[in-house]
């Protein structure tokens, strides 16, 4: 069975719906935020805007662009027309809708707007294998989704929270996989859009638990050591060793959490000889024994 690295890493995320709201607006307006590393999504569903995120070049987008900063900080959105340097205070019409700009005038754009959070333990870790903004244009499956999610977020429907986590990570993967041209932007996407990284890449996920080697690895990517060394730490941000390191301490987290395990059977699965050596491992790591950690992070 063929391991996908990218669905692994968001079904490990965890992601919920924590809040959404259709923003519409007129004429000129400008909101500003500041947020503390919530992954934050827009999707453009009439019209234009534009988005100023902080540590990220401004954006113009337009009907269908699809934005997702899995760490958003500091942003503003604003209307194409040029507003003044002060912030505009939008107005509530209705349940998780409100207004920007001008409350009278015929709106020009309507954006659907949401945070999510993570409820992996690791979530740091994993988010720092994705790009630091992904930006698709012109995907209307996408805004699709998002009014999917926004829909079932505000029902009552039964299992309500399972549909909702099943469409954030389908979100995230079409947002993930729709991505183009993130030239500059390190992580595991990019690594999968190399031809030479991928197989190796899918090699560890298949079977993190394999003594893998520099050789091994290079191999499998059909290039020298020096060559697959040097790429594989150019694109994914990481060497070889610490990205195998990051993902097996990923997967001992959730083995931890999730299944009655010994602490030698859990260094089995994920590649360590003995219990000691991934105690002391993972304590290095994360900070705590593997065992305090099952204790303290109950699913």
């Amino acid at each position: 069975m063929l391991v996908d690295p990218l669905a692994q890493v968001v079904s490990l995320l965890q992601p919920s719906a924590a809040f959404s709201k259709v923003a519409t607006g007129a004429g000129a307006w400008s909101v500003q935020r500041s947020e503390a590393g919530r992954p934050f999504y827009c999707a453009v569903l009439e019209g234009g805007c534009r988005l100023l995120a902080q540590g990220h070049p401004p954006l113009e987008l337009q009907a269908n662009d699809f934005v997702l900063i899995p760490a958003v900080h500091d942003f503003t959105m604003a209307s194409l027309q040029p507003a003044r340097d002060y912030e505009y205070l939008p107005h509530h019409i209705a349940d998780g809708v409100v207004r920007l700009g001008d409350p009278e005038a015929p709106a020009d754009v309507r954006v659907m707007i949401g945070y999510c959070q993570f409820a992996s333990p690791d979530s740091e870790l994993l988010v720092s294998l994705l790009p630091r903004l992904i930006y698709v244009h012109g995907e209307k499956r996408l805004a699709t989704l998002v009014e999917l999610v926004r829909d079932e977020s505000r029902s009552q429907r039964h299992a309500r929270e399972v549909v909702l986590e099943r469409l954030l990570e389908v979100l995230f993967i079409e947002a993930l996989r729709s991505s183009a041209g993130l030239a500059g932007s390190q992580g595991l996407l990019q690594g999968l859009s190399d031809e030479s990284l991928a197989p190796a890449i899918r090699s560890m996920h298949e079977n993190p638990a394999h003594p893998w080697t520099i050789a091994e690895l290079a191999r499998a990517a059909r290039l020298s050591r020096t060559v697959f060394f040097d790429r594989f730490s150019q694109l994914v941000g990481k060497t070889p060793k610490d990205y195998l390191l990051s993902w097996r301490m990923a997967l001992a987290k959730r083995i931890l959490r999730r299944e009655p395990l010994s602490v030698a059977e859990v260094a089995e699965r994920v590649g360590y000889s003995s219990a000691s050596t991934f105690t002391v491992a993972f304590t290095r790591f994360v900070g705590l024994p593997p065992a305090r950690f099952a204790r303290d992070n109950p699913l």
